[in-house]
């Protein structure tokens, strides 16, 4: 492990902005958005060699994983501010296990090198009182990283619309998506673009203090069949969705190799947003961000399907 990049040395920077999963699809937008406003970013990456070329040069690198304790100890040296968003791991033993225990070491490293401020990924649901698996874990590291005294601002989100680019193949090839929720359940859904642009934001705004959640809620509430009629215009073909059980789902993610816990997790996140978990934040000016479904579609779905065709 170590350190590479044309920034100063550890220890030797001025509002350093320590960046994690930079190779991410929130990740890699945010770097985009912060180097290119010429912000001091130190990255930590398990493959420095994902990261852009146009922007590695400009960052500074420390090589490892940010779920292990001498990497953030590095990392940590002289930073003011820090993006967590902790790395999809589908075969970890719990979703405590993937969310909280993997953050515990960066929680102490936060506090030890007096970090100030701490943006974090993480997701609506503050209140539901069943368990909602993946989500439950989520909201149990925000409070762990309340607790280190740091300011924190919590992302809310509901699910992302770039989720859908995971079933591009068969929407391709059958002109489907599937999921378990409800085709009619109506329910905010987001842009990775317009969560990478608010984090952007409270990383450069060295202003603000305190413990808040930042909701992040996209333009419109729509339900998934509201989101097939969409795409059938966008893309000029039939597109369906479909209902699947919640065995089904399930059995699918085991089979694609994800921990029986994990699985359940997920199981239990999607109960609960079909229960309507998502529906229970109101939309404000504040937490409307600008990308629709449409453009969404037009923007990013349309070309991932020509890119599959090719």
């Amino acid at each position: 492990m170590g350190v590479s990049g044309a920034q100063p040395p550890l220890g030797r920077c001025v509002s350093m902005i320590v960046v994690t999963a930079p190779t991410s699809t929130i990740g890699r937008q945010l770097l985009a958005l912060l180097v290119g406003s010429g912000e001091q970013v130190r990255v930590i990456a398990r493959d420095p060699s994902r990261i852009a070329g146009e922007y590695r040069e400009h960052v500074e690198v420390v090589h490892g994983s940010h779920g292990d304790r001498d990497v953030v100890d590095k990392a940590f040296t002289g930073a003011d501010t820090v993006f967590w968003l902790v790395p999809p791991d589908p075969r970890a033993a719990s979703a405590a296990a993937a969310y909280l225990e993997f953050s515990l070491p960066a929680c102490a490293m936060m506090t030890s090198h007096g970090v100030k401020r701490v943006v974090g990924v993480s997701a609506l649901g503050r209140g539901v009182t069943r368990n909602a698996g993946l989500v439950s874990a989520s909201l149990a590291l925000d409070d762990a990283i309340a607790h280190t005294g740091v300011s924190y601002r919590a992302l809310t989100m509901p699910s992302f619309m770039d989720n859908i680019l995971r079933q591009v193949g068969t929407i391709r090839s059958r002109g489907l998506f599937v999921s378990p929720i409800a085709g009619d359940r109506k329910a905010p859904t987001c842009a990775t673009r317009d969560i990478a642009s608010v984090a952007a934001a409270l990383l450069r705004d060295s202003s603000w203090t305190g413990i808040e959640e930042v909701p992040v809620l996209g333009p419109e509430d729509l339900s998934f069949d509201d989101m097939a009629k969409i795409m059938s215009d966008v893309l000029t073909k039939p597109i369906r969705y479909q209902q699947i059980p919640f065995e089904t789902y399930r059995a699918t993610l085991v089979e694609r190799g994800m921990s029986d816990a994990m699985a359940q997790g997920m199981v239990d996140m999607m109960v609960a947003k079909n229960e309507g978990m998502d529906n229970a934040q109101p939309r404000t000016p504040q937490s409307t961000t600008p990308t629709t479904f449409g453009q969404w579609c037009a923007q990013v779905l349309r070309p991932a399907l020509s890119k599959e065709i090719s």
